[in-house]
């Protein structure tokens, strides 16, 4: 009897594709080669099969750019969106928001931009921040603007978070007191704290912001 041909560990066959095997291969190719580090021939390539096959569950990248999307959006837990103090769930959706895309630096200037789909599920997320926010006392228009700038602030901090520790060092000078003193008193904090600077940065900006926040919730109630 003729021996058995046996496929190569760890390459599906085409009748195991699927969408979501397809957009995981491509976010890691994206991790590795930055926003335009795929092709439909390199996904293809990544798990063994035939360009042609990917169409079956694609139509094209900007479909997959469109899962991609997806993909992070539900590695987003939301609990407590609807039930905990508005101010509370707010800062555990940025951190966890923050979190998701700081796992994957070169998708954030690709998808901040990016239209939302007719069906995606981050629409859904999106309802629970307004909703959220509803609670705090602001109208669904305002609330969609503080959405979108939390948002901005978020995505910034995970690109931060990607940067060399020691990004700002102003190195060996004398015309920049203030700051070189700013910055060894950071690092001093680093080392007391654990904390990185991109995690320190992140948590001062919203603590700032959630404080403005509470302030303006407190003046609509007077």
């Amino acid at each position: 009897m003729a021996e058995t041909k046996r496929r190569r560990v760890g390459r599906p066959s085409e009748q195991v594709l699927s969408r979501v095997l397809i957009v995981e291969a491509a976010l890691a190719l994206i991790d590795e080669h930055g926003a335009q580090g795929f092709g439909m021939r390199d996904i293809a390539r990544s798990l063994g099969v035939r360009p042609s096959a990917l169409y079956n569950h694609v139509e094209n990248k900007d479909d997959i750019y469109r899962g991609i999307r997806e993909l992070i959006g539900e590695r987003i837990t939301w609990d407590g969106l609807d039930d905990a103090p508005w101010d509370v769930a707010l800062a555990a959706w940025a951190r966890e928001y923050r979190a998701a895309f700081a796992a994957h630096p070169p998708t954030v200037a690709l998808l901040a931009v990016m239209p939302i789909s007719p069906t995606s599920s981050v629409s859904v997320a999106y309802d629970r921040v307004v909703h959220a926010l509803g609670r705090g006392g602001w109208g669904r228009g305002e609330a969609l603007n503080v959405l979108v700038a939390l948002e901005s602030f978020i995505l910034g901090s995970a690109l931060d978070a990607a940067a060399a520790p020691d990004m700002m060092d102003p190195g060996e000078r004398d015309d920049v007191p203030e700051f070189s003193a700013a910055y060894r008193e950071r690092e001093e904090l680093v080392r007391s704290t654990g904390a990185s600077p991109a995690d320190q940065a992140f948590e001062t900006g919203l603590q700032l912001i959630l404080d403005g926040l509470r302030t303006a919730a407190a003046a609509r109630v007077r």
